[in-house]
């Protein structure tokens, strides 16, 4: 059973074409990793499956409904959630209020109950910290729930991006490298956080240059040189790949 299917997307800058023809399908609640060298077009794969960048050509199909032309935040109410390269958090409000805010977008004001603070409004508001809070406590980050999220060390804070991304309620989690600049110890935690994640129901998608991490923690790669799909399969297939080993893998990772 599939949750997108991408068909011969496409993506051009002017005369740039940054990926060109590229399909896939994700199982539900599998973990699907896209890999490339440096300029592959994955990040703009990304953006196209959530709306930043529309494709040029080719659809997207969510539970059977094409996305393509769809503005961002009409995919994110779809189910379909994401985290950047660059760290994106609000590093002047606290780490639960950042959670908070992604909830925003499952909730419903009035304007003059929100103004003034109605029953109602309050209600809503204490139900989402408390929602927020198992979100942090899901990526071990309780203890920081009231610190600005601009103190927590890097690999926190990459955490907490997931958290606030989870926050949304989507059915499918977008990573983009999720483990960079992150050492040993930060990225087995959000390769545990991945896997909870994924037990919780979710799909995800990562981009990721860590191939430890994408043979061990995929159930499908889909390998990208020069804005072109080369290879798919699961790890194993694609570690033995000659076209990967070429292009991406280097000999000596395949034994």
């Amino acid at each position: 059973m599939h949750i997108l299917d991408a068909r011969e997307v496409s993506k051009q800058f002017g005369g740039v074409k940054a990926i060109e023809g590229v399909s896939f399908r994700i199982g539900i609640n599998s973990i699907t990793s896209i890999i490339g060298p440096n300029g592959a077009g994955k990040t703009t794969l990304f953006n196209c499956l959530t709306g930043i960048t529309p494709p040029s050509a080719g659809q997207i199909h969510f539970k059977g409904k094409d996305i393509s032309a769809l503005p961002p935040h009409r995919i994110t109410h779809l189910g379909i959630a994401r985290t950047f390269q660059n760290i994106r958090l609000f590093p002047e409000m606290t780490v639960i209020e950042n959670v908070m805010v992604a909830q925003h977008c499952r909730i419903r004001y009035t304007l003059p109950g929100a103004i003034i603070r109605s029953g109602a409004f309050r209600s809503r508001e204490a139900a989402i910290r408390e929602k927020a809070y198992e979100f942090l406590e899901l990526a071990n980050l309780e203890a920081y729930a009231e610190s600005h999220a601009g103190e927590l060390p890097y690999g926190s804070q990459r955490r907490l991006e997931i958290a606030r991304a989870l926050a949304t309620e989507p059915e499918i989690l977008l990573l983009d490298e999720p483990t960079a600049g992150m050492n040993p110890s930060e990225t087995r935690d959000v390769m545990s956080l991945i896997r909870k994640v994924q037990q919780l129901g979710k799909t995800i998608i990562l981009i990721e240059h860590d191939m430890h991490l994408v043979m061990g923690i995929s159930d499908w790669i889909v390998v990208l040189d020069h804005g072109v799909k080369i290879a798919e399969g699961t790890p194993v297939q694609v570690k033995n790949d000659p076209l990967v080993i070429e292009a991406y893998l280097g000999k000596e990772t395949a034994h």
